[in-house]
């Protein structure tokens, strides 16, 4: 297994923009009030960079591991999620909604379905399912089914980045232990998402859904990264 320090040595300048794109975003911090192709650009900046990290392992890394091209991919679909939701007031949330639900079914493929790990399934199943029952008494019109599917299919993402880590067995990697993380981070985003646009305001609530949302990406896009370091790790060995 690849240690944290070399983890944090070999890919921390490859995240260095990806930072400097954050601090933008929140220094800036425009008003969503007016909605506009410069914010749009500046919130998705930092997965811009996320594309570039990525790309930087090289071409031969993403022809040779599907599970990085599918979590580029994911990225790419975030990319266009954030750009319908900077207009959700102009009724594209529900298209937002669909492109994030594509990059869940993307990164769930990515993760894959082994180890199986039935329990961990049960255990995120009760909890989608409790937060949909909080939710549904304020959801109205399509939103009703359309909140539904997204819930089971972050589910879904959640329950094969929860699988991959079984500290009880020792069968766990820094990079599954950072999908599961970036899952985590993921469902805590759009949960403040929902219960702020459809039950009640949030306090902070941007500063929740967005600081979220990029560890999410960040530790998500990390986890793409384990086979190219191991194998460094055994030709150094």
């Amino acid at each position: 297994m690849v240690s944290p320090v070399s983890v944090v040595k070999n890919e921390g300048p490859k995240l260095l923009p990806f930072f400097k794109a954050i601090c933008m975003y929140f220094a800036l911090w425009l008003p969503t009030s007016s909605p506009s192709w410069i914010s749009a650009l500046v919130k998705c900046l930092p997965i811009l960079c996320l594309w570039a990290f990525l790309l930087a392992h090289g071409t031969r890394f993403l022809l040779a591991r599907s599970a990085a091209r599918k979590i580029l991919a994911g990225l790419v679909f975030s990319v266009l999620g954030d750009v319908f939701l900077v207009w959700q007031e102009d009724g594209y949330f529900s298209h937002g909604l669909l492109m994030f639900a594509v990059a869940h079914v993307l990164y769930s493929s990515a993760f894959g379905m082994r180890p199986l790990n039935p329990l961990a399934g049960v255990v995120v199943a009760f909890l989608s399912l409790l937060s949909y029952t909080i939710l549904y008494p304020c959801l109205f019109g399509p939103f009703t089914y359309l909140v539904g599917v997204y819930v089971a299919l972050i589910g879904l993402m959640g329950w094969r980045a929860v699988a991959g880590v079984q500290l009880a067995n020792d069968l766990w990697t820094w990079t599954r232990l950072s999908a599961c993380l970036g899952a985590g981070f993921f469902i805590v985003s759009d949960l403040t998402i929902a219960v702020d646009k459809f039950c009640f305001p949030v306090p902070n609530s941007r500063a929740i859904v967005m600081g979220t949302y990029y560890a999410a990406q960040m530790l998500i896009a990390l986890s793409a990264v384990e086979c190219q370091e191991a194998e460094a790790s055994r030709k150094r060995g």
